[in-house]
């Protein structure tokens, strides 16, 4: 069995890393207006796109294989992930000053850091003692390279690692051409 590396160099460090970046881009955007808080959603954006791609095609199926009431976590994981995206998605169409982005945003920054609380609790702490650590240094490896080529945008329905597969390629292709032409990339 392994032990809990608490450093970045293994895929549980790494993201649990990415959700502490995560929790400051969501202070980042409450506390912006105007063009700066578009900015600070659009990276918060781009980072919970990739973030959740890498963990649907690496980290939740080897938890759904290995971990005791692995698919019932992992099921529970992804059912957030849907509603996050499909938040997201609305929350792009949004004046980032309007009421409405605001109170959105609120309760999906409330979702997504109880979400990240329970994926370090039930799946990446788990996961830690269920591999050996050159496991977890080849998964991180595997999720930055998941992350690399991930989809910049939220896809809802787009949560488990075949239709990441099938979309995934063709969305990133296409948000990395929309975020060019937006100057945001």
């Amino acid at each position: 069995m392994g032990t809990m590396i608490n450093t970045g160099s293994d895929v549980v460090g790494f993201l649990k890393e990415q959700h502490v970046d995560i929790k400051s881009l969501f202070m980042r955007v409450l506390a912006a207006r105007g063009d700066q808080r578009r900015a600070e959603f659009t990276a918060l954006r781009r980072l919970l796109a990739v973030h959740e791609t890498a963990e649907e095609e690496i980290v939740h199926p080897a938890a759904r294989r290995r971990l005791p009431d692995g698919h019932s976590v992992v099921s529970a994981r992804l059912q957030e992930e849907k509603e996050a995206k499909e938040v997201l998605s609305r929350l792009e169409a949004l004046d980032v000053d309007s009421e409405a982005f605001e109170g959105q945003f609120r309760a999906l920054n409330t979702a997504v850091l109880n979400h990240a609380a329970a994926e370090e609790r039930e799946e990446f702490a788990l996961l830690a003692n269920e591999f050996e650590p050159a496991r977890l240094v080849r998964m991180r490896t595997a999720v930055e390279f998941a992350e690399a080529v991930a989809p910049t945008r939220p896809h809802p329905g787009v949560e488990s690692p075949a239709e990441n597969l099938l979309a995934g390629p063709f969305a990133s292709m296409i948000d990395r051409t929309r975020d060019a032409f937006a100057g945001k990339s």
